[in-house]
């Protein structure tokens, strides 16, 4: 087994590397614009480029049998990029693979193709409806895929509710910022809504599983979410807990909220975007029995788990992150004005 990660070098990418290093996957080639400064650097080879490259792409996928597509434009992106990116270069990857005999090509989409539905659960034939560029680019790059998959490759597709764990910062950093501070934690609506996430060490299992189970099962899109979840403010009045302040999740009416936030992000002094401040007071929660059935596959951590564990990480490792941002899931996102009115809480 060759294996190719696209996106190595960001949360998903080196948690999947370090899946297959435990595997005894040995041949791991890992492209990706960003640096690759992980100690599993010596067990990779590694190529710097952009999956919008076709010569990058080439060059990555010599002697190839496997795929595991973690790459995208985040939707701090602009729109451009996003396309060109998460549309452009799966199609690159795709040609490259079918012309290399790639053996399976998993793709990692998101259920951020679903938009903000009107039921719960959300079952992979539901229709697709994604808001923004970033959930319309994954819905396109999906019927990519699934030009290929007409082919006769074997791709399979895999949607992620949002997934955390040690490592992940992004828009989390925010919250762990003021949890680490000891301060109260604003919330869009009640709190009282049901949402879904996912460990990232329970996704890369699941990755695996499509790797390596029956080919035809595996040609198949499944989406993927932690089994043991709570309500939004249970959640994250979890990890309040766990930082010992005594402080609390203190909810909010939903409409003025979001009235503002979008007004902060159109003047750019907000790192929330609509996908995000529009979603997190609704219901989001998809079926996974699909997943169970196929594979009989089981997550083996709750919301509160993966949210704990990340948040840990986080305390363990401020002196490395500190005095980081970006746009990456990676590093910590810049809270703009939403630094200012932490002092209030």
């Amino acid at each position: 087994m060759r294996v190719l990660v696209t996106g190595g070098a960001g949360f998903l990418g080196i948690n999947m590397i370090r899946k297959l290093l435990e595997n005894m996957v040995k041949d791991i080639i890992v492209l990706d614009m960003a640096d690759f400064d992980y100690p599993e650097k010596d067990s990779i080879l590694f190529v710097q480029g952009d999956i919008r490259d076709k010569m990058k792409v080439e060059e990555a996928m010599q002697g190839v049998t496997h795929v595991i597509h973690t790459a995208a434009a985040l939707p701090l992106y602009s729109k451009k990029d996003i396309m060109t990116t998460d549309v452009d270069g799966t199609r690159n990857l795709l040609d490259a693979a079918e012309k290399h005999k790639v053996e399976r090509f998993v793709h990692v989409s998101s259920t951020a193709v679903y938009g903000i539905p009107d039921h719960h659960p959300i079952y992979e034939d539901d229709k697709l409806d994604g808001v923004g560029p970033y959930g319309q680019a994954k819905i396109l790059a999906e019927e990519v895929c699934l030009e290929f998959r007409a082919k006769g490759m074997i791709v399979p597709i895999v949607r992620p509710k949002l997934f955390i764990g040690p490592e992940r910062l992004g828009v989390f950093a925010l919250f762990y910022d003021w949890a680490k501070d000891g301060k109260n934690f604003p919330m869009i609506g009640s709190g009282k809504n049901r949402y879904q996430l996912l460990d990232v060490e329970d996704l890369a299992d699941f990755i695996w599983l499509c790797m390596t189970g029956d080919a035809e099962s595996a040609n198949d899109t499944f989406n993927i979410g932690a089994n043991d979840f709570t309500t939004m403010k249970e959640n994250y009045q979890a990890v309040l807990d766990f930082a010992g302040h005594d402080k609390k999740i203190i909810g909010f009416p939903a409409l003025p909220v979001i009235l503002a936030l979008r007004i902060l992000e159109f003047l750019h002094l907000s790192p929330l975007y609509k996908w995000v401040y529009e979603t997190t007071g609704q219901d989001s929660f998809v079926a996974t029995e699909k997943a169970e059935k196929v594979f009989g596959f089981e997550p083996r951590y709750s919301n509160k788990d993966a949210l704990i564990r990340n948040y840990q990480w986080y305390s363990d490792n401020l002196d490395k992150i500190e005095n980081s941002s970006g746009i990456s899931h990676r590093v910590p996102w810049k809270q703009g004005i939403l630094g200012l009115i932490k002092m209030f809480f």
